[in-house]
């Protein structure tokens, strides 16, 4: 039995992947635990999996609830705000991961490929790892956009331009957490890096999405497209959760749940095509603007069981998460992608490539957001492609074999190339 390190960003949905990742890890006979600061322990669900708390100091009671403040609000002098935090996030973890890694006896270190503290710390320590993408993979192919930019692939030369160009930019703008990767990264002793991409693991990479879903695209011989990591049984689903009727399923996740302006734009979409709405709000509203959205029909909820809900949608409107688009898939629902932040307009963007839904801007008013929810509806050709998709979806091995390709890529220290798991 082996003690593998979890090292991820404090966000739910990282958290939940890799808690899945870790069960299966369990099963398998090996300990897990999750290393950041104290207050993430509370999005763990699984009293097997331990946690050790790293950054009283610099990371007191209150700051990630702060952090997921400007996290939910990443625009403006937020956007600033949150790329200080995540700059000040790596510098503690690289600071204190070394000593608590090793009071810990850690075997091999599994990192979000989100967090590069991760990669920098194992590396300087001669601990294996290997990385996860959580979210749409940071891997650099100078051929497609960063995941971050909402541009459709094309292989003009003026399109490699504008990619270069953008990525130009958002280096500069992450120049502050490329400055502590920098840094820490010569104090380790490692080689020059900056970017995320620069602190992958050489063994094995692993991603939630799947090749049919992704722009056409150069990869590491060791990166394992696996698909979504869930848990090995869903949870119980309480039949009133579940519509009787067809409607449409709108959520933001539980970042954006708050957004109750676009909420109401999507409800007055929904109204103009005469069709039944369930919103899932994830806790962002108060009761007060869950009680006006009720008022105007729609049917308003915190959290739904969201597989279920999806086999019973004739469309879903969404803030482009990635899981969120993976249940799509699986359950052959085309996608209306609203993205606000992050790797959403990259996963927007992708959705329009597949041609299994629509995007729309997050300013868009409610006509137009109509009319695209009535090509959806209207249109076979989404769910035709979204069935043509599922065969890969259903056999991409999921937490089970990324579970093999971690256990191996870390107790032989070598590279699990695609398919030798």
């Amino acid at each position: 039995m082996s003690h593998y390190a979890i090292i991820a960003p404090p966000l739910y949905s990282h958290v939940r992947a890799l808690e899945a990742l870790g069960q299966q890890l369990i099963a398998r006979g090996h300990h897990i635990t999750f290393f950041q600061q104290a207050e993430a322990r509370a999005l763990l669900s699984d009293a097997r999996i331990g946690f050790c708390a790293v950054g009283e100091q610099t990371h007191p009671p209150g700051s990630l609830a702060r952090t997921l403040n400007v996290t939910a609000h990443p625009f403006g002098p937020g956007l600033f705000r949150l790329i200080n935090d995540l700059a000040g996030t790596t510098d503690m973890l690289c600071r204190e991961l070394p000593a608590a890694l090793e009071r810990c006896a850690v075997d091999g270190v599994i990192v979000d490929q989100m967090e590069p503290a991760g990669g920098l710390v194992a590396e300087a320590l001669g601990l294996p790892f290997v990385s996860v993408a959580c979210a749409l993979p940071v891997n650099r192919d100078e051929t497609i956009p960063l995941p971050v930019m909402p541009f459709l692939y094309s292989t003009s030369a003026r399109s490699h331009k504008r990619y270069a160009a953008s990525t130009r930019i958002h280096d500069w703008l992450m120049r502050r957490q490329g400055d502590v990767i920098a840094f820490h990264a010569e104090r380790f002793g490692l080689t020059a890096r900056r970017g995320l991409h620069e602190c992958l693991s050489p063994l094995a990479q692993i991603s939630q999405t799947i090749d049919a879903f992704d722009f056409p695209r150069h990869l590491p011989a060791c990166f394992h497209a696996v698909g979504p990591l869930r848990p090995a049984q869903a949870t119980a689903i309480d039949a009133q959760e579940v519509p009787d009727e067809p409607l449409i399923f709108a959520s933001l996740g539980t970042l954006q749940g708050h957004r109750y302006r676009l909420f109401h734009t999507i409800a007055a979409a929904c109204r103009q095509r005469n069709v039944r709405l369930l919103i899932a709000h994830c806790g962002g509203l108060n009761a007060r603007q869950a009680a006006t959205l009720a008022a105007t029909g729609a049917r308003v909820t915190d959290f739904a069981e969201q597989p279920a809900i999806l086999r019973q949608a004739q469309a879903v409107i969404t803030h482009g998460g990635l899981n969120t688009v993976m249940d799509a898939i699986a359950s052959g629902t085309p996608v209306l992608a609203i993205p606000l932040a992050f790797d959403q307009p990259g996963v927007a963007a992708r959705i329009e490539y597949s041609g299994i839904g629509r995007r729309a801007s997050r300013f868009a008013c409610s006509r137009s957001l109509a009319d695209k929810l009535g090509d959806l509806l209207s249109n076979p050709d989404y769910r035709q492609r979204l069935t043509a998709m599922q065969p890969a979806l259903q056999q991409a091995g999921g937490a089970r074999l990324a579970a093999r390709i971690v256990e191996q890529a870390l107790g032989s220290r070598r590279p699990v190339l695609a398919g030798a798991a």
